[in-house]
C-alpha cells in the first residue's frame, strides 16, 4: 500500500486531457473521492523543470505524472536515485509506459487505483545523460514522426489522408545511413540501416502485441537495426506484428546489450525520444540503469513481474 500523500503535475494540454476537458478541480475531486491527499500543480504557463522542482521540494512521497509520455519521461527522470515514487495518470495520445505497467486508461480507474497500488522497480536507459524509459530512435523514422507534428491536435480526412501520403512518399525516397555500432563486450561494426531504435528492455512477439513490453525489470538494453524499409517491408512488418511473428522478420537484426555507442559522420541527428523529436550529438552513448525507478502500479502488475 502506498503513502496516500501525492503532487500531482497536470499537463492539461496533453492529448487525452484536452480533448476531454480534463482540469485540476476535475482531477481533485477524483483524488478527494478516493481518499487520497493531492497537491495538483496545473499551471502550464510555468516551465516544467520548475514545476517538477517544486514536486521533489514537497514533502509527498509520490509525484504524479499527468499528462503524456514527454510529461512522464520528464518527472521520471528527476525521480530516478531519490526517495520519492512515480504514478502516472495516463492523459497523453500513446500512454506507452501506461499499457505496459497495466495501468488503466481511464483517469477515474487510474486514480482510483492509486489507492492500493504497489511500488514496483523498473529499468531506464540512459542516451548522453538523458534518461529515457521507451526507446530512442535514429534514422527515418524520427522524420516520419516529424510529420506526424503537422497534423497533431487536427482529426479531419484530409490532414490523416495527407499524413498517409507524406508518409509513403517518404518511404520511397529515403535513404539508409552510416552507422558505427560498438556493444558493450566490444565488437565493432559499420552497418548502413535505414533506421536503428534502443530500447528499455525488449518488446513482446505475441498477436497484437506492437511495441508492448511485458518485463521492464530485465536489465538490458535492446538494439533493434533495421535494415531497409521499402513499401512491401512496411506492409511485411506491421502484418508481422499484427500476427505475431515479427522478430524475424529479414529485414530487421536484433540484439541484447548492456551498453551500446552508436556514432554517424554527422554531428548532430535528430532522434525519436520516448516519442518526441528531439536533436542529439553524436556519438549516443547508451547504457541501462537496472531497477533505478520506483512506479506505482496496480497489484496486478508486481504479481505478473513474480511469476515472469
Amino acid at each position: 500500500m502506498t503513502d496516500n500523500s501525492y503532487f500531482v503535475i497536470l499537463n492539461a494540454n496533453a492529448g487525452t486531457a484536452h480533448a476531454t476537458g480534463v482540469t485540476a478541480e476535475s482531477v481533485g475531486a477524483l483524488f478527494e473521492a478516493n481518499g487520497l491527499k493531492a497537491t495538483i500543480e496545473a499551471n502550464n504557463d510555468r516551465d516544467l523543470d520548475e514545476r517538477i522542482k517544486d514536486a521533489m521540494a514537497s514533502d509527498a512521497q509520490t509525484i504524479v505524472a499527468a499528462g503524456g509520455d514527454g510529461t512522464i519521461t520528464a518527472v521520471a527522470a528527476a525521480l530516478v536515485g531519490s526517495e520519492k515514487s512515480l504514478a502516472i495518470l495516463p492523459l497523453g495520445t500513446v500512454n506507452a509506459l501506461a499499457k505496459d505497467l497495466n495501468i488503466p486508461l481511464d483517469l477515474a480507474e487510474a486514480v482510483a487505483a492509486l489507492a492500493t497500488g504497489r511500488s514496483h522497480w523498473i529499468d531506464v536507459g540512459e542516451v548522453n545523460g538523458r534518461v529515457f524509459l521507451h526507446k530512442v530512435v535514429v534514422g527515418l523514422i524520427p522524420e516520419l514522426a516529424a510529420g506526424r507534428e503537422h497534423i497533431r491536435g487536427r482529426q479531419t480526412l484530409s490532414a490523416k489522408i495527407g499524413f498517409m501520403r507524406y508518409f509513403f512518399r517518404r518511404l520511397t525516397r529515403a535513404r539508409r545511413i552510416a552507422v558505427a555500432i560498438e556493444t558493450s563486450q566490444g565488437e565493432r561494426r559499420v552497418e548502413r540501416v535505414q533506421a536503428i531504435a534502443v530500447a528499455s528492455n525488449a518488446y513482446d512477439e505475441g498477436p497484437g502485441q506492437i511495441f508492448a513490453r511485458h518485463g521492464l525489470d530485465r536489465g538490458t538494453l535492446t538494439l533493434y537495426v533495421l535494415r531497409h524499409l521499402t513499401v512491401i517491408d512496411f506492409f511485411r512488418l506491421t502484418t508481422g506484428m499484427l500476427l505475431g511473428h515479427w522478430r524475424s522478420d529479414e529485414a530487421l537484426w536484433i540484439e541484447s546489450v548492456k551498453a551500446v555507442t552508436i556514432d554517424a559522420h554527422k554531428s548532430m541527428l535528430n532522434v525519436m525520444f520516448d516519442g518526441e523529436v528531439e536533436t542529439f550529438q553524436t556519438p549516443f552513448n547508451f547504457s541501462i540503469r537496472p531497477r533505478a525507478l520506483s512506479v506505482i502500479v496496480p497489484a496486478v502488475t508486481v504479481e505478473q513481474a513474480a511469476v515472469a
